[in-house]
C-alpha cells in the first residue's frame, strides 16, 4: 500500500465524530463516504491531502501516540485515562461537554468509609484521584451500566461521566465529588508536528478561526 503523504485524522466514533464533522466542513474536509452506512475504516475526504480514521473513542489517543494518525479528536476523560504520553494537546474544541465525578447513593458519607469499593472504566483516573486523597480503594472495572454497581452492592461508589444527571437521579444516585470538567480536545503526534509542521499548524489555526466567537 502506498504511503499517504497528507494528514491523517483519527476521529472517535459516535457523538464526538458527529459533533466534529461540522467543525471540519468549513476547512473543506468532508467525508466522501456516508459514515452511517460505510464499512470503511479509512475514509477519504473532499480534500485529497486529508483522510479520516474512524476508531473507538478509547483508541484515538493510541493511534495518534504511535503515529498511525497525525492528529486526532478525543474526550479529555479518555486522555486522562490514557495518560497523554507522546501527545500534544493544542486545542479545546468545546464540544461534548460533561463532568467526571464520583457518584453514589444520596447522602453517602465518603469520609465515613475506611476503604471504598469503586466501580469505573476510568481505573487510572480513579486510582490517582483517591491516592491524592490518601484513600484506600478496591477498583472494579466495568464498561457499562455503571449506575447498577451501587444498587446491587458491587461497589460503594462509581467514577463516571455525568451530562444531564438524569440516569443518576433515576437510580437514586447523585454526584458526590467533582473530579474534572470534560470536553473534546484536538491532539497531535509530537513527531508529526515536526515532519508535517506547516500543514498541521495551518489546520489547527483554521480550526481556531472556526471556533472563534
Amino acid at each position: 500500500m502506498a504511503t499517504f503523504e497528507g494528514i491523517t485524522i483519527a476521529l472517535s466514533k459516535g457523538r464526538i465524530l458527529k459533533d466534529t464533522l461540522p467543525l471540519l466542513a468549513p476547512l473543506g474536509i468532508e467525508p466522501t463516504e456516508n459514515l452511517d452506512t460505510t464499512r470503511k475504516l479509512i475514509i477519504p475526504t473532499t480534500r485529497a491531502d486529508v483522510r479520516l480514521l474512524a476508531v473507538r473513542a478509547t483508541d484515538a489517543p493510541t493511534y495518534v501516540q504511535h503515529g498511525a494518525a497525525d492528529i486526532g479528536v478525543a474526550g479529555k476523560d479518555v486522555l486522562m485515562e490514557h495518560g497523554g504520553e507522546g501527545l500534544y494537546e493544542p486545542l479545546d474544541l468545546g464540544i461534548a461537554k460533561c463532568q467526571l465525578v464520583v457518584a453514589g447513593p444520596k447522602d453517602f458519607d465518603l469520609s465515613g468509609r475506611q476503604r471504598l469499593k469503586v466501580a469505573t472504566k476510568y481505573v487510572n483516573v480513579a486510582r490517582r484521584h483517591f491516592a491524592a486523597e490518601g484513600r484506600h480503594v478496591d477498583l472494579i472495572k466495568l464498561y457499562g451500566s455503571m449506575e447498577l454497581a451501587p444498587l446491587v452492592d458491587l461497589a460503594d461508589v462509581i467514577v463516571d461521566l455525568v451530562d444531564t444527571g438524569n440516569t443518576l437521579r433515576a437510580n437514586d444516585l447523585e454526584p458526590l465529588v467533582h473530579i474534572a470538567d470534560i470536553s473534546t480536545r484536538l491532539i497531535a503526534n509530537r513527531a508529526a508536528l515536526k515532519t508535517k509542521h506547516t500543514a498541521i499548524t495551518a489546520l489547527i489555526n483554521d480550526l481556531k478561526e472556526v471556533l472563534a466567537p
